[in-house]
C-alpha cells in the first residue's frame, strides 16, 4: 500500500493546529505519518508538540527561525520525501479536512492518471470558508479545457495552479521538479510551484474532497486593499510574483504585472507611501531569482 505523509506547517496558531491534527487523525483513509513543521512558534506550540499523544506516527520538525509558509513547506516536503513517502499531503495550520478528504483525493489522483496519463502532478481539494462559501483566497486557476474530466464522468476539474491548502503530490513530482522556493517566505510560493509542475500536464481539483480554511476575512489578493496591517504580506507577494513574471515568463509579462499593480493601487486609493513601498518590491524582483532546491538523497529511508 502506498505510503502517504501529511505535512502541516505551523506558526503561532496552537488552538487551530490542535483542530487540524484532530481532523487528520479522523480521516477515513489515515496518512501513514504526520509531519508538523514548527516554524519557530512562540505561543506554546513547541511544548504542546513535545508532549502530545497522537494516534498517528508523529514527526515534529522544529525550525530555528520562522521561514514563512514557503520555507516550512519546502522543509516539510523534503522531510517527507527523505522518509520515503509515496504521496505528500500538505496544508496550513488553519486547514480542517473533512473526514473523507484524503481518501477522495487519492481516488481522484488515480482516476486522473488513468484518464490523462502518469504525469498528473497533483490533486487538490475544494477549499471552503468557515461559513460554507468558497474560500476566495484558494481558488485554483483552471485550464482552458477544465471540464474535460467532468465530461468523462469524473468529479474533478483540470487546473494549472492552486494554493497549498490540501494538496496531494506524488513522490515523483518532488524528485523531478524539486521543492518550493523557500526564499519566497510567504505568498506566491504555492502558485509558482504548481505552475512549475504543470508545464507538461495539468493537476486536478477533486470537487468532493473538501476542507475548511479557518482564515481571517474571506478575501482574495487585491492590490487595492493594501494597508499598514497587511502591507508586509503584499511586499513579499509583489516581489515574488514580479520575480516569477520576469525570470520565468518574459519581460512583457513583468511589465504588465508592474502596470497592473500600479493601476489597482491607484484605483483602491492606497496611501502614497505604501504605493512607493510596493513599487520598490517590483524593482527588487529584478535581482531576485532563487534556484530550485532538491531534497537530499542521502537520508532517504
Amino acid at each position: 500500500m502506498e505510503q502517504v505523509t501529511a505535512v502541516v506547517v505551523a506558526f503561532n496558531r496552537l488552538e487551530k493546529l490542535k483542530t487540524v491534527i484532530a481532523s487528520i487523525e479522523a480521516q477515513t483513509r489515515r496518512p501513514d505519518r504526520l509531519i508538523v513543521v514548527d516554524n519557530a512558534s512562540s505561543d506554546g506550540t513547541g511544548e504542546y508538540l513535545a508532549t502530545v499523544q497522537s494516534s498517528l506516527e508523529l514527526d515534529v520538525l522544529t525550525l530555528s527561525e520562522n521561514t514563512g509558509g514557503a520555507g516550512g513547506f519546502s522543509a516539510g516536503m523534503a522531510r517527507a520525501y527523505n522518509l520515503g513517502a509515496d504521496y505528500v499531503w500538505i496544508m496550513d495550520d488553519d486547514c480542517y479536512p473533512n473526514p473523507d478528504a484524503l481518501r477522495i483525493l487519492i481516488d481522484g489522483q488515480r482516476d486522473a492518471v488513468e484518464k490523462l496519463g502518469p504525469e498528473v502532478p497533483f490533486s487538490c481539494s475544494l477549499v471552503l470558508y468557515t461559513d460554507g462559501n468558497i474560500c476566495e483566497m484558494n481558488n485554483p486557476e483552471t485550464t482552458w479545457d477544465w471540464a474535460r474530466l467532468i465530461a468523462s464522468g469524473s468529479r474533478s476539474v483540470m487546473v494549472r495552479s492552486c494554493s497549498f491548502v490540501s494538496v496531494l503530490f506524488p513522490r515523483w513530482v518532488i524528485e523531478k521538479h524539486g521543492l518550493p522556493y523557500s526564499e519566497y517566505f510567504i505568498w506566491f510560493d504555492d502558485h509558482e510551484y504548481t505552475l512549475r509542475v504543470t508545464r507538461a500536464c495539468p493537476g486536478v481539483q477533486v470537487l468532493d474532497s473538501t476542507v475548511v480554511h479557518d482564515m481571517g476575512d474571506n478575501k482574495g489578493v487585491n492590490f487595492g486593499l493594501i494597508d499598514h496591517k497587511n502591507a508586509w504580506k503584499f511586499r513579499f507577494g509583489i516581489r515574488n510574483e514580479g520575480s516569477y513574471r520576469l525570470h520565468h515568463e518574459s519581460l512583457a509579462s513583468y511589465l504588465l504585472f508592474f502596470a497592473r499593480v500600479q493601476v489597482v493601487m491607484l484605483r483602491g486609493r492606497v496611501e502614497r507611501r505604501l504605493r512607493w513601498s510596493m513599487t520598490k518590491q517590483l524593482f527588487r524582483a529584478i535581482g531576485f531569482n532563487p534556484r530550485i532546491a532538491f531534497p537530499s538523497r542521502s537520508s532517504i529511508g
